[in-house]
């Protein structure tokens, strides 16, 4: 491939690669599956630094118009079925202004630009069944519940409930917010609690204040996708940490700490987002004295922990911190409703009082009326009858799917039992991905979340993240059953 590159340009090279690319692919001249050259192929015929190449692909690859195949190399992209936006944008980018082109050209979400590509390689069916997502089952929302909850809150506070209120959340839902925590074992008070607007708030809040561009952040991984999103944003370089059956692998966390300076610790240690698993009570205890020993923050992401199925449960990193050393993340989200956007965070000593400033700067509050609302909700007892019935029907569903993937999927596919939470963590025998099955699932209208996008560094296309909760039990063994015969499918092309 001849690239004319003008090494006397402002524009970087792998920026000029890129655009050649681009515009050969949108004008027809490389179609779809056509396969690029490797990267190390294409820096020796340009003379360039082969991570100049690399760079390329990555943004074409960010915007979906190529693809990586496992052990086999980059390909180019199938267009998008309808809507072309994107691919119209890319081919006028030159027409925008340069801070506008820039912005295109450095923006980097790789998970959020990974499910993208992975979406547009086919139109999704009317009646498909999706295990890809991150909430419970719509039909437990107690909706009327909480529209006579926010009736009862306009009757009594009248305007009141109308305003900002307070920047750190309402007095009220803090101190309730408390009880359910010290019902954990987390012992707290009010002025330790920040209402936040959902978790995913809470989280890049805290990532925003204690991070800057070059630090490093470590991470399991997999890890919860849109945080390495965050971190991506940030400028931050992530480092994984491998999983196994107990949660993070803390000895691996050590030998890390030996060289690397890391500015935080990103954990999800119960009912881990995406494999499910747990931090086992050992490895809880070495990690809060590692990071007490080289002096590092833990961000606690404990979203999904009162889902509670059978077993003995950890107690939160939060309960066993004795030295502010852990910033601990909730929601009511994931429980109630994903349209609630309420989460909060715990935190100790002037970190807290940064956090309530720096999201006064961020949105100068969270509903009040919203946050009142949910305070009387909760006040009632409903939450907790509410918590018990979910996990009841949770618990049910989860056995369903996986006595349905014991019974369909095909030999060589494995998976554990979580013990609490959403997600079932699914590997396909060697040699097979994920992704190169997801367009074949798609066509059998059944569909996924692909492990692949929740790696922070290098990457596994074995597993898939299924979740369990978001259908009847007909449906679960259904999607499943189409599970099997798109995998079965994909495995007889192999």
């Amino acid at each position: 491939m001849r690239i004319p590159l003008d090494r006397e340009s402002s524009t970087p090279l792998y920026q000029q690669i890129e655009q050649f690319i681009r515009r050969e692919i949108n004008s027809g001249s490389l179609p779809p599956e056509t396969r690029l050259p490797a990267t190390r192929q294409l820096a020796e015929n340009l003379g360039v630094n082969r991570i100049t190449v690399a760079n390329a692909y990555a943004g074409l690859e960010a915007h979906g118009l190529v693809y990586t195949r496992l052990g086999s190399g980059t390909y180019v992209a199938h267009s998008l079925v309808g809507d072309q936006t994107d691919y119209d944008k890319s081919e006028t980018i030159e027409n925008w202004p340069s801070w506008q082109q820039k912005l295109w050209h450095s923006v980097y979400l790789p998970a959020l630009q990974e499910r993208n590509r992975l979406a547009a390689m086919v139109r999704e069916p009317e009646d498909l069944l999706s295990f890809a997502g991150g909430v419970g089952a719509p039909e437990l929302i107690p909706a009327n519940d909480l529209r006579k909850a926010l009736s009862d809150v306009l009757r009594r506070d009248n305007i009141d409930a109308l305003g900002y209120g307070d920047r750190a959340g309402y007095p009220p839902l803090r101190a309730t917010i408390t009880h359910i925590l010290a019902d954990q074992g987390i012992l707290t008070q009010a002025d330790q609690i920040l209402v936040t607007t959902g978790s995913q708030q809470a989280l890049s809040l805290t990532a925003s204040l204690l991070l800057r561009p070059g630090d490093c952040v470590l991470t399991e991984s997999p890890t919860y996708p849109s945080m390495i999103d965050v971190f991506y944003s940030l400028g931050v370089k992530i480092m994984g940490i491998p999983v196994d059956d107990n949660g993070m692998q803390t000895e691996k966390l050590e030998e890390i700490l030996t060289t690397e300076k890391p500015s935080l610790i990103y954990t999800t240690p119960t009912y881990q987002n995406p494999t499910g698993v747990t931090l086992s009570g050992p490895r809880r205890r070495q990690l809060l004295t590692l990071a007490a020993q080289y002096d590092i923050p833990i961000l606690e992401d404990e979203f999904v922990g009162d889902l509670h199925y059978e077993g003995h449960s950890q107690p939160a990193l939060k309960a066993l911190d004795q030295g502010g050393r852990v910033i601990y993340s909730g929601t009511f989200s994931k429980m109630l409703m994903p349209g609630l956007r309420l989460g909060y965070l715990v935190a100790d000593g002037p970190v807290y009082d940064r956090l309530v400033e720096w999201k006064n700067v961020t949105d100068l509050g969270t509903s009040d009326l919203i946050q009142r609302a949910l305070e009387a909700y909760i006040t009632v007892g409903r939450y907790q009858s509410h918590l018990h019935r979910a996990v009841r029907i949770y618990r049910q569903r989860r056995d369903i799917m996986l006595a349905a993937l014991e019974k369909y999927m095909p030999l060589g596919c494995h998976w554990h039992t979580p013990h609490g939470g959403l997600f079932i963590w699914l590997q396909l025998p060697e040699g097979l991905s994920t992704n190169d099955l997801y367009p074949i699932a798609l066509q059998e209208k059944v569909k996924y979340l692909a492990g692949a996008v929740c790696y922070p560094g290098k990457k596994s296309y074995r597993h898939m993240r299924l979740n369990f909760t978001m259908h009847p039990p007909q449906l679960i063994e259904e999607g499943v059953r189409r599970l099997a015969k798109a995998t079965r499918k994909y495995m007889d092309t192999k």
